[in-house]
């Protein structure tokens, strides 16, 4: 009997021939929606000399893999991507597909979402099926959480952010369909990669940190923001920010967190001089214990965390990091 409702897909991402942490996360959600759907949860994955690396996504709840493994894609073409995707969407019938927010999912989902004809959600925080068995996509908004639906284009799309879901619990015994997939060969790429270069961090990693520190707008100027840059260093945590301290140059896109930035979830998170827009906070809901330092007591981000400081960052970050290195010392020197 033919399944009511369509496979539940993850575009699987990979570099350098390993699967990345997003489509694996996105792979457990999948598996969860499926179940729900009683439809079968599926990964699209791409590259170069792939074969024998499916097995974290059937380990993470896939029951079929569709696999171009061909010369051609030892690299993200957009271009053959697309085709291929669209090509496998319009014989398969997805009901749900489901990229991560990542720079590749960022710039694939639209291009497939439009030659298919559907909607397509971005930074959504979570996915749940409602009463009619739609997917809600939610998102923040409006200091809440707004939930989209597409009731009558199929697939419905969604891209979400890494660390928006667990990990799931590796099942090392499950096993699954590998179903090879042709490169296209009618598709001419405008650009081809030759070469990817990797650039190694000077900071610490934002999603693996342990402590996290992230200033606001209320750092005032670049002495204000290089005195929480100096928090941070001391702490040996990794440096964050607000959308305002972005567009003010004090810091590079990539450190941005939150709803259009990146998912963090450190044992220890110092929010410094920031307000507590939902937009920011969505981005450190798993965060284990949880600071702020604002010198409005009235400020919403007090709302949000176990601790709170009342007083003016730029005179209390000197201190607090005058007291760290101090501690510091006296532990080294004991």
């Amino acid at each position: 009997m033919k399944n009511v409702y369509g496979p539940v897909w993850v575009i699987a991402e990979q570099r350098d021939c390993r699967i990345r942490t997003v489509s694996l996360q996105l792979m457990g959600q999948a598996q969860k929606l499926a179940a729900g759907l009683n439809t079968t949860a599926e990964a699209l994955l791409f590259g170069n000399l792939m074969e024998h690396h499916v097995r974290p996504l059937f380990a993470a709840g896939a029951d079929r893999v569709f696999l171009g493994s061909n010369p051609q894609l030892a690299f993200y073409e957009p271009e053959i991507y697309v085709q291929a995707i669209v090509r496998l969407a319009q014989e398969h019938e997805p009901e749900i597909i489901l990229l991560g927010s990542t720079a590749m999912g960022r710039e694939l989902a639209p291009l497939v979402a439009a030659r298919l004809q559907t909607g397509l959600t971005a930074h959504c925080t979570d996915l749940v099926l409602d009463e009619n068995n739609i997917l809600e996509q939610r998102i923040p908004a409006y200091g809440g959480l707004l939930s989209i639906i597409c009731p009558q284009k199929r697939p419905q799309m969604a891209a979400i952010a890494n660390g928006v879901f667990p990990m799931p619990e590796p099942d090392q015994d499950r096993s699954g369909e590998i179903i090879p997939v042709a490169v296209p060969e009618d598709v001419s790429p405008r650009l081809q990669t030759l070469e990817v270069v990797h650039q190694i961090p000077d900071e610490i990693p934002l999603e693996s940190a342990a402590i996290v520190v992230a200033g606001g707008a209320g750092a005032g100027d670049p002495d204000g923001w290089r005195q929480i840059a100096d928090l941070a260093d001391a702490l040996n945590a990794a440096l964050g920010c607000t959308r305002p301290v972005v567009d003010e140059g004090w810091a590079p896109l990539e450190s941005m967190i939150g709803q259009s930035g990146r998912m963090v979830s450190p044992e220890l998170y110092i929010g410094v001089g920031l307000s507590g827009e939902q937009q920011h906070m969505v981005g450190i809901t798993g965060a284990k214990v949880m600071v702020a330092i604002n010198n409005d007591a009235k400020s919403p981000v007090f709302d949000q965390v176990d601790y709170g400081v009342v007083d003016d960052c730029r005179e209390f970050v000197p201190v607090l990091i005058e007291k760290i290195k101090a501690y510091q010392k006296n532990q080294v020197t004991c």
